[in-house]
Protein backbone atom coordinates (compact mmCIF):
# COMPACT_ATOMS: atom_id res chain seq x y z
CA UNK A 1 0.00 0.00 0.00
CA UNK A 2 2.90 2.76 0.80
CA UNK A 3 4.12 1.87 -2.92
CA UNK A 4 0.91 2.72 -4.34
CA UNK A 5 0.98 5.63 -2.26
CA UNK A 6 4.66 6.90 -3.08
CA UNK A 7 3.94 6.46 -6.86
CA UNK A 8 0.76 8.61 -6.39
CA UNK A 9 3.01 10.80 -4.58
CA UNK A 10 5.81 11.28 -7.36
CA UNK A 11 3.12 11.68 -9.94
CA UNK A 12 1.57 14.49 -7.95
CA UNK A 13 4.53 15.92 -7.60
CA UNK A 14 5.96 15.29 -11.26
CA UNK A 15 2.55 17.04 -12.32
CA UNK A 16 3.19 19.92 -10.12
CA UNK A 17 6.74 20.36 -11.27
CA UNK A 18 5.17 20.37 -15.18
CA UNK A 19 2.65 22.88 -14.16
CA UNK A 20 5.44 25.04 -12.70
CA UNK A 21 7.45 25.04 -15.84
CA UNK A 22 4.14 25.39 -18.26
CA UNK A 23 3.17 28.63 -15.78
CA UNK A 24 6.89 29.47 -15.67
CA UNK A 25 7.30 30.02 -19.12
CA UNK A 26 3.80 31.81 -19.87
CA UNK A 27 4.45 34.28 -17.52
CA UNK A 28 8.11 35.15 -19.07
CA UNK A 29 6.46 35.44 -22.70
CA UNK A 30 3.78 37.83 -21.04
CA UNK A 31 6.28 40.35 -19.02
CA UNK A 32 8.25 40.30 -21.93
CA UNK A 33 9.43 43.94 -23.06
CA UNK A 34 8.68 43.46 -27.10
CA UNK A 35 6.34 41.28 -27.55
CA UNK A 36 4.27 40.53 -24.35
CA UNK A 37 1.87 42.23 -22.16
CA UNK A 38 4.85 44.37 -20.27
CA UNK A 39 6.22 45.42 -23.87
CA UNK A 40 2.16 46.69 -24.55
CA UNK A 41 2.29 48.30 -20.94
CA UNK A 42 5.25 50.08 -21.58
CA UNK A 43 4.06 51.29 -25.25
CA UNK A 44 0.96 52.37 -22.65
CA UNK A 45 2.67 54.47 -20.56
CA UNK A 46 4.74 56.25 -23.21
CA UNK A 47 1.50 57.29 -24.86
CA UNK A 48 -0.17 58.31 -21.68
CA UNK A 49 3.00 61.11 -20.94
CA UNK A 50 2.53 61.80 -24.44
CA UNK A 51 -0.61 62.82 -24.35
CA UNK A 52 -0.13 64.52 -20.74
CA UNK A 53 2.31 66.78 -22.41
CA UNK A 54 -0.14 67.74 -25.54
CA UNK A 55 -2.99 68.27 -23.15
CA UNK A 56 -0.55 70.91 -21.37
CA UNK A 57 0.31 72.31 -24.46
CA UNK A 58 -3.41 72.83 -25.58
CA UNK A 59 -4.86 74.00 -22.10
CA UNK A 60 -2.11 76.35 -22.58
CA UNK A 61 -3.02 77.60 -26.25
CA UNK A 62 -6.29 77.52 -25.38
CA UNK A 63 -6.22 80.08 -22.59
CA UNK A 64 -3.95 82.05 -24.64
CA UNK A 65 -6.53 82.10 -27.59
CA UNK A 66 -8.86 83.20 -24.62
CA UNK A 67 -7.19 85.87 -23.76
CA UNK A 68 -6.82 87.15 -27.77
CA UNK A 69 -10.45 86.51 -28.28
CA UNK A 70 -11.18 88.89 -24.92
CA UNK A 71 -9.34 91.68 -26.46
CA UNK A 72 -10.95 91.50 -29.63
CA UNK A 73 -14.33 91.29 -28.40
CA UNK A 74 -13.45 94.28 -26.46
CA UNK A 75 -12.33 96.19 -29.02
CA UNK A 76 -15.51 95.18 -31.27
CA UNK A 77 -17.36 96.55 -28.25
CA UNK A 78 -15.59 99.74 -28.57
CA UNK A 79 -16.36 100.00 -31.67
CA UNK A 80 -19.33 99.50 -31.48
CA UNK A 81 -19.92 101.95 -29.10
CA UNK A 82 -18.71 104.89 -31.71
CA UNK A 83 -20.94 103.88 -34.57
CA UNK A 84 -23.70 103.94 -32.19
CA UNK A 85 -22.53 107.21 -30.91
CA UNK A 86 -21.65 108.61 -34.83
CA UNK A 87 -25.55 107.44 -36.20
CA UNK A 88 -26.98 109.20 -33.04
CA UNK A 89 -25.32 112.33 -34.33
CA UNK A 90 -26.42 111.87 -37.62
CA UNK A 91 -29.58 112.80 -36.60
CA UNK A 92 -29.02 115.90 -35.78
CA UNK A 93 -27.81 116.69 -39.35
CA UNK A 94 -30.12 118.19 -42.08
CA UNK A 95 -31.49 115.96 -45.19
CA UNK A 96 -30.07 116.89 -48.34
CA UNK A 97 -33.53 116.67 -49.93
CA UNK A 98 -34.26 119.83 -47.60
CA UNK A 99 -30.94 121.82 -48.53
CA UNK A 100 -31.08 120.68 -51.94
CA UNK A 101 -33.00 123.83 -54.51
CA UNK A 102 -35.26 122.77 -57.48
CA UNK A 103 -33.00 123.72 -60.28
CA UNK A 104 -34.66 125.75 -63.40
CA UNK A 105 -34.91 123.80 -66.44
CA UNK A 106 -32.25 125.35 -69.51
CA UNK A 107 -34.96 127.25 -72.34
CA UNK A 108 -34.27 125.55 -75.74
CA UNK A 109 -32.39 128.00 -77.59
CA UNK A 110 -33.63 129.65 -80.79
CA UNK A 111 -30.85 127.31 -82.65
CA UNK A 112 -32.66 123.89 -80.90
CA UNK A 113 -36.27 125.65 -82.00
CA UNK A 114 -34.47 125.56 -85.63
CA UNK A 115 -33.64 122.04 -85.44
CA UNK A 116 -37.04 120.89 -83.99
CA UNK A 117 -38.75 122.88 -87.37
CA UNK A 118 -36.24 121.25 -89.82
CA UNK A 119 -37.30 117.62 -88.11
CA UNK A 120 -40.07 118.06 -86.61
CA UNK A 121 -39.02 116.57 -83.46
CA UNK A 122 -38.97 117.44 -80.17
CA UNK A 123 -35.60 118.42 -78.89
CA UNK A 124 -34.12 115.85 -76.38
CA UNK A 125 -36.77 113.24 -78.19
CA UNK A 126 -36.63 110.03 -78.65
CA UNK A 127 -35.51 109.26 -82.66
Amino acid sequence: MTLIADIFLAAGALGAAIYCLVLSRRLARFSDLEKGMGGAIAVLSVQVDDMTKALAKAQGTASTAQSDLDAVAARAEAAAQRLELLLASMHDLPTPAAEAKPQPQPQPAAEDAAIQWRTRRPVGGAL
